[in-house]
C-alpha cells in the first residue's frame, strides 16, 4: 500500500517541479470539499493520488480534501483491504512562490467484510487505528517520512536512480524546543489561553530556553517537518470566528498526531487528536502539535488551568 502511494508521491513531485513551466500554477474557480478555492495542482494531485490508488485493488475506499464523498474503486478493482485518507498537495497556496508543500497521508484496515462494497464507517476510525501514517515532502530535496507506529523513519529522495533512500532512521522530536508556529495575524481573534501561551512563549527563561523563535511558513507539512527535526510545537486554534478549527482530522492532523508521538503529541488543547472518533470524513479540529512537554502546558493555558 506504501509502495502505491510512493508511486504517486514521484508523480506529483515532478508535477510540482515543472510547475512555472507546464503552466500549473494559479488557482481554479471551484472550491474543495471543505470550501477552500481548489489550486491547479491540487486537482492534479488529487486526480494522479486517485487513479493509482483506485487500480491497486489494495484499496475499498480514499478519503480526500479535494473530494467531498469518499472515493471507491470500479468493480474490478474492488474488495480491497485498506481506507486511505489523503491531502494529496498540502500548502499549495504556496507552490507559486516556491515554498515546500507535501502529501499526507493516513491508512487504515476496513471494519466492514471485504465481499461488500466499503461504507463511510470504513473511514470514520480513530487514529489509534491507523496502520500507517506519513508525509512527503516537496522541497529542495523531497523526503517521506511515515510511521508503522514502530518508529518513524525518513528517505529522501534521489533522483538520479529514482528511488527514496533511507536517510532518517528513527526520528524523534528533540527534547527541548526552538520554535514555535503560528498565524499570528490572527491573534485578534484568538481566545485568551492561546493569548496567554503565546506569551508564554515569547517571555525569556534561561531555564526553560525561551523565547524560541517564530518559525511560520504557512504550509502545514512544513511547519510539522522542521519542528519533527528541530524541536518545536505548531499552533492551528480554533477562536472567536471559528468553533471547531480549520484543519481537518483524517488527513492532517491523525496522520501528522501519528508521527511526531515519539517524543510529541497532537492535542486539540482538551485531548489526544489520536482518540477522536470522526463523524464525519472532513471534520474539522483544532491543533497544537510538537514537543509533547510544550503541548501538555498548552492544554494547561487553553483549559485555563494556568495563566502565566
Amino acid at each position: 500500500m506504501l509502495s502505491e502511494i510512493i508511486v504517486a508521491a514521484k508523480v506529483i513531485r515532478d508535477k510540482i517541479t515543472l510547475a512555472g513551466i507546464a503552466e500549473v500554477l494559479g488557482a481554479t474557480e471551484t472550491e474543495n470539499s471543505t470550501g477552500d478555492t481548489q489550486k491547479v495542482l491540487d486537482i492534479l494531485s488529487n486526480t494522479i493520488m486517485n487513479r493509482r490508488l483506485l487500480t491497486s485493488g489494495l484499496v475499498c475506499l480514499v478519503v480526500s480534501e479535494e473530494d467531498e464523498e469518499p472515493q471507491l474503486p470500479k468493480e474490478q478493482h474492488a474488495g480491497g483491504k485498506y481506507v486511505v485518507a489523503v491531502d494529496p498537495c498540502d500548502g499549495s497556496s504556496n507552490i507559486a512562490c516556491n515554498v515546500p508543500v507535501g502529501t499526507i497521508f493516513g491508512i487504515w484496515e476496513r471494519v466492514t467484510p471485504r465481499d461488500q462494497p466499503a461504507t463511510k464507517a470504513d473511514a470514520l476510525q480513530s487514529g489509534r487505528q491507523m496502520v500507517c501514517g506519513g508525509y512527503v515532502l516537496y522541497g529542495p530535496s523531497s523526503m517521506l517520512v511515515y510511521t508503522t507506529g514502530s518508529g518513524v523513519h525518513g528517505f529522501t529522495y534521489d533522483p538520479s536512480i529514482g528511488e527514496f533512500i533511507l536517510t532518517h532512521e528513527n526520528m524523534r522530536l528533540p527534547a527541548v524546543s526552538k520554535c514555535y508556529s503560528i498565524n499570528e495575524a490572527y491573534s485578534y481573534w484568538w481566545h485568551d489561553g492561546i493569548k496567554a501561551f503565546v506569551e508564554w512563549i515569547k517571555t525569556p527563561n534561561k531555564e526553560d530556553q525561551r523565547p524560541y523563535g517564530g518559525r511560520y511558513v504557512g504550509s502545514l507539512v512544513s511547519d510539522v517537518h522542521r519542528n519533527l527535526l528541530y524541536g518545536g510545537i505548531y499552533i492551528y486554534p480554533k477562536d472567536k470566528r471559528s468553533a471547531t478549527g480549520k484543519l481537518r482530522l483524517l488527513y492532517e492532523c491523525a496522520p501528522l498526531s501519528f508521527v511526531v508521538e515519539p517524543g510529541g503529541l497532537g492535542s486539540t488543547g482538551d485531548g489526544n487528536v489520536l482518540d477522536i472518533v470522526p463523524t464525519d470524513i472532513h471534520e474539522r479540529i483544532p491543533l497544537v502539535i510538537g514537543n509533547k512537554k510544550d503541548v501538555l502546558i498548552a492544554e494547561q493555558f487553553i483549559q485555563g488551568k494556568r495563566t502565566k
